[in-house]
């Protein structure tokens, strides 16, 4: 796969479309520019149950895809403390994303679907997700020609979820969270 997209933050926000432009910043410190949520509440109304905190890369569509990125949980909110990341968004109803929740139950730790109904988990993870206030490594993988949905959190080796679904094949891509807060940072994307 190419790279098709990298954000560092260094030069702005006008690559990403942010449903609720209020609730996210453009943070410096030491030098460095991240992208954080700053709000748990968010204006944004999803016509289904899904996340709030959405920022997707404009003008790029991909099917097959690989994103990575670097992210820092600013708040611990419990069980659902999360960030999301979202692929083969056809629009506000017709998306996958992957809920990186501390503690799995059907609404947290999984790989998710909306397909014009409220969210639903496509897997059955058990496994917790080691959040603190340190930086995290993500990378999600998704293989259309297969299904496969693969995601790593920190061990890039050993997926921490995994699940097949062929219903999308192809849409944007992007980050955020349920509800919760998080800083981003050294966002990549490669696709064929």
């Amino acid at each position: 796969m190419k790279v098709v997209f990298e954000e560092d933050f260094e030069s702005g926000l006008d690559a990403w479309e942010i449903l609720d432009p209020k609730t996210w910043t453009l943070n410096e410190k030491d030098g460095n520019h991240t992208f954080a949520i700053t709000a748990r509440k968010s204006e944004y109304v999803p016509p289904v149950r899904s996340p709030f905190h959405v920022a997707l890369v404009k003008d790029l569509e991909v099917g097959t895809v690989e994103i990575s990125f670097r992210v820092r949980s600013t708040m611990d909110t419990g069980n659902h403390r999360d960030c999301c990341v979202f692929f083969n968004y056809v629009d506000d109803q017709h998306f996958y994303y992957v809920h990186l929740g501390a503690k799995p139950d059907p609404h947290s730790g999984q790989i998710m679907i909306v397909n014009e109904a409220p969210r639903l988990a496509l897997t059955e993870n058990e496994k917790l997700t080691p959040w603190d206030d340190q930086w995290h490594h993500v990378r999600v993988v998704r293989t259309v020609e297969t299904g496969a949905i693969d995601v790593y959190f920190d061990d890039m080796e050993t997926p921490h979820l995994s699940v097949v679904d062929k219903t999308f094949s192809k849409g944007r891509v992007g980050i955020g969270s349920f509800d919760d807060m998080n800083e981003f940072d050294d966002v990549v994307v490669r696709a064929r």
